[in-house]
């Protein structure tokens, strides 16, 4: 029978605790257990820049070496670090207001013209490209659900917004998506005729 090591045992919070002691073990796996998701989460965030989401996921963690302390043990760890995340987003587009907005004047969702200049292989990048016209808030909200598959309690703490909000606002972001992805196909069933 194999066992696990001592630390894979021990709850997030625990391994908090230990990093407030100064375990580099416990770091170690820390950020083992969440750096592919937090990653994953700065780089749809993050205009899909790899190099600035490594940046980000670094700092995050360089945050929680100098200061553990922040982390109040009685909260979920994984629901406080998206709310760190989430927060470092926030701070990053208030410093790049202006080349979003440019960029979203130069990418509008609705452009068709666009849609009928992509073949069937970019669908992908065709949900990446809505993704990036939904407001910061919007997006960190479907991002956390169906792409780090948080709870609507876990989501609601994170961007501090009651349950019932979320709710609403994934309700109509699935809504705004299926009908943008509807129109796309469509544009193409008319391109392949």
């Amino acid at each position: 029978m194999l066992f696990k090591p001592k630390l894979a045992r021990l709850t997030d919070e625990e391994l908090m605790q230990k990093i407030g002691r100064g375990s580099e073990a416990a770091l170690t796996e820390l950020y083992q257990r969440y750096s592919a998701s937090l990653l994953r989460y700065f780089t749809r965030m993050l205009w899909s820049n790899r190099a600035m989401a490594e940046d980000f996921l670094h700092d995050l963690f360089l945050k929680i070496i100098h200061n553990p302390h922040q982390f109040d043990t009685a909260r979920k760890f994984s629901t406080w670090v998206y709310s760190v995340a989430h927060n470092m987003c926030k701070n990053e587009y208030r410093k790049n207001e202006n080349r979003i907005l440019l960029a979203k004047d130069e990418t509008p969702y609705h452009n068709y013209d666009l849609d009928r200049e992509m073949d069937l292989t970019s669908a992908n990048n065709r949900i990446t490209l809505l993704l990036e016209t939904l407001n910061e808030e919007d997006k960190t909200i479907f991002l956390l659900r169906y792409e780090d598959e948080l709870s609507i309690q876990e989501i609601s703490q994170v961007v501090f917004m009651p349950e019932g909000t979320v709710k609403s606002r994934l309700f109509y972001l699935r809504k705004q998506l299926a009908t943008e992805l509807n129109q796309y196909r469509i544009v193409l069933k008319e391109k392949s005729v």
